[in-house]
């Protein structure tokens, strides 16, 4: 009968012994460090590598209290939350890895083809930009309408940058003559002046004419021939002072991808500030040369023009068809490279300068008192 006993209590241990292993074995009762080292096939939601071992070393879990530490959860928790919600604020995604770097390309950086190239870049003189070397932007403006200072304008050496009032005849022709001599062409815009006096010509741009003709007198003027890269304005000094009016005409030309180069004929002007506004390709004239028309004076000019060019890097001067001017740029243009200074297209002093607006200016050449140029 003892016998009986000791075995049936023996048998009853066995099984309990049983069960206690098999609850110790369950998933919920077993600490979650045991289970790591118990399947380590599973991957872990958390870290995204096998639980065995270390998470890897950009795992969101390095530094995480969580990491070798036992975490045992009683089944009432594992019932209301999951295991996700046990790491707040461990369980998200770390930030996103950044694309990998581009292969570096073989040496400069190729240009775009000449046919994606804005038209003042693709009507441009060919032209590359001096090291160390001031730069020099003479520009000649009112061609067109005396064909014969004209072609004595188009027969100095260059490149120069040629302006031409789009009512004058036979622009083609004139036009085609200039850039095949190497100058860079521009539209000189006729515009309202202040003076009631002075007459910009036909097709000006003036204040009292609603936007859709003043939008079709700039299109007209920008018809009346091809390969320019933008425009400045002939006279103006009222229409360029006026934001509302000179604003559209700008745009304009940002649209086309044409430059301005502001002739600045008043200190009211608004020209630079709407251009930099705009992101629209601009410069500024410096100096006007022949203000005062004889020998002495226009040599005066050119040189203020070069202190200007030596100070500052680059100038622009706009020059007229006139005889005294002629000569005295005749006989300046070919000692410019002995002294170190380049002449240079509108283009390149605007790849330089041109889209900002506010380079320093030492000496803006604002036309003095008592002179006009509209």
């Amino acid at each position: 009968m003892g016998q009986l006993a000791a075995s049936v209590i023996s048998g009853l241990f066995v099984v309990a012994v049983g069960i206690l292993i098999g609850l110790l074995m369950s998933e919920k009762f077993t600490p979650l460090a045991i289970r790591n080292h118990a399947a380590p096939d599973v991957v872990s939601p958390l870290v995204g590598s096998p639980l065995v071992g270390s998470p890897p070393a950009d795992s969101p879990l390095v530094g995480s209290p969580l990491v070798g530490s036992l975490i045992i959860k009683s089944p009432e928790d594992i019932e209301e939350e999951s295991v996700s919600d046990t790491v707040t604020g461990h369980d998200e995604p770390g930030p996103p890895e950044p694309p990998p770097l581009p292969e570096p390309l073989p040496g400069p950086l190729p240009r775009p083809p000449l046919s994606d190239r804005p038209p003042w870049l693709r009507n441009a003189v060919s032209f590359t930009l001096p090291a160390t070397r001031p730069m020099i932007a003479l520009v000649f403006d009112d061609l067109g309408v005396d064909r014969k200072r004209t072609e004595r304008v188009i027969r100095l050496p260059g490149p120069l940058t040629l302006s031409f009032l789009p009512y004058a005849a036979d622009l083609p022709r004139q036009t085609k003559a200039a850039h095949a001599a190497g100058h860079e062409l521009m539209v000189h815009m006729p515009m309202e002046p202040l003076a009631a006096n002075l007459d910009p010509g036909p097709g000006a741009l003036l204040t009292r004419l609603p936007a859709d003709e003043i939008q079709r007198r700039l299109e007209n003027a920008l018809a009346a021939f091809d390969g320019y890269v933008g425009i400045n304005n002939h006279m103006g000094s009222r229409f360029t002072s006026s934001r509302d009016l000179l604003t559209p005409v700008l745009a304009e030309l940002r649209r086309r991808g044409l430059l301005f180069l502001d002739s600045v004929t008043t200190t009211e002007t608004v020209g630079m500030a709407v251009a930099a506004s705009l992101n629209l390709p601009h410069t500024r004239r410096n100096v006007f040369l022949d203000d005062v028309l004889t020998t002495a004076a226009v040599h005066a000019s050119l040189i203020r023009l070069e202190q200007i060019a030596f100070h500052t890097g680059l100038v622009v001067a706009i020059g007229h068809p006139h005889d005294v001017t002629l000569e005295a740029v005749a006989s300046w243009l070919p000692g410019l490279a002995a002294k170190g200074l380049v002449l240079a297209p509108i283009s390149a002093i605007v790849r330089v300068h041109g889209y900002s607006g506010d380079r320093a200016d030492p000496e803006p050449g604002i036309i003095q008192k008592g002179q006009s140029h509209g």
